[in-house]
């Protein structure tokens, strides 16, 4: 019988969803070597070749092809058999991944991993951020177990439940005046950055922004300094210290962006992932 351990089956799954060692090397946070090492142990061990060289990328071979759909199923049976013996276990624990963005991860998730915490010790709760596309490429590649992203979101083998509306607001200086000033505003890229130029161009702004940031903080600062005016997400001037020194006003007409949870579709829901599901659904 051929043995392999399952980093070998992740890591290839990881090779030919990148297209390269190198990419996948960055994502798992190990040298290129390292991956190309237990590729080759791979085949050696099925004593086929899995991987050819297509172009400037690679692509599985026909015998990689069939062994990438038997990945999943194998994934899948280990999964399901951890948490089978879970539900012997008194405590819940174990490790959950959560994906989202800075802004929510900032404003929204520190009370609920809090609560969490307190709640469940033994479980931990890993946290990482990402705009949409990476989370949700993420979660299809089974690095992250539950996204929690801003809709639109798509990909392959993903359910896609919708979770909570998010108003969107304009915050100018204490003493500030929108109309007078320039746009500070999320860098490119991003689903909130295409929904605030959508508005601002319904609306008839068509000026380019003075200032393109990547941090929800870093444009409240700028803000506060009196630099300019901008468009974010009403959590991150929920509370009063979050509005310090900034005026909040609704916008007219609205904007809403639609945060939303995002799994695989064959993913086995651990009692510690359906926890951490359960908290996040109670604050949307």
């Amino acid at each position: 019988m051929a043995h392999f351990s399952l980093d070998q089956l992740a890591t290839y799954k990881l090779v030919i969803a990148r297209g390269s060692f190198t990419g996948a090397a960055e994502v798992l946070g190990i040298s290129q070597p390292a991956v190309s090492l237990q590729i080759r142990q791979l085949e050696q061990t099925l004593q086929t070749r899995l991987i050819e060289r297509s172009g400037r990328g690679l692509r599985a071979t026909a015998a990689g092809e069939t062994f990438l759909a038997h990945c999943a199923h194998i994934e899948n049976a280990v999964s399901a058999a951890v948490q089978s013996v879970s539900l012997h276990q008194q405590a819940i624990g174990g490790k959950v991944t959560l994906g989202t963005g800075a802004t929510t991860c900032i404003h929204l998730l520190p009370p609920i991993l809090q609560q969490l915490r307190t709640a469940f010790p033994q479980l931990t709760v890993g946290v990482r951020t990402g705009n949409t596309r990476d989370i949700v490429r993420a979660v299809e590649e089974n690095l992250i177990d539950i996204g929690l992203v801003t809709l639109p979101a798509a990909g392959r083998n993903l359910a896609v439940s919708p979770l909570y509306n998010e108003d969107f607001v304009a915050i100018t200086a204490e003493d500030g005046n929108a109309a007078e000033q320039q746009l500070i505003v999320f860098e490119s890229g991003s689903s909130t950055r295409q929904l605030i130029d959508e508005w601002l161009a319904a609306n008839g702004n068509v000026n380019a922004p003075a200032m393109e940031l990547g941090s929800i903080e870093a444009i409240k600062r700028m803000v506060r300094a009196g630099l300019g005016y901008s468009i974010v997400p009403d959590v991150a001037v929920y509370t009063a210290e979050d509005r310090q020194g900034l005026n909040v006003s609704a916008l007219q007409p609205p904007l809403q962006r639609t945060q939303a949870l995002v799994m695989r579709q064959d993913k086995v829901v651990t009692r510690g992932m359906t926890e951490v599901l359960n908290a996040l659904k109670r604050r949307g």
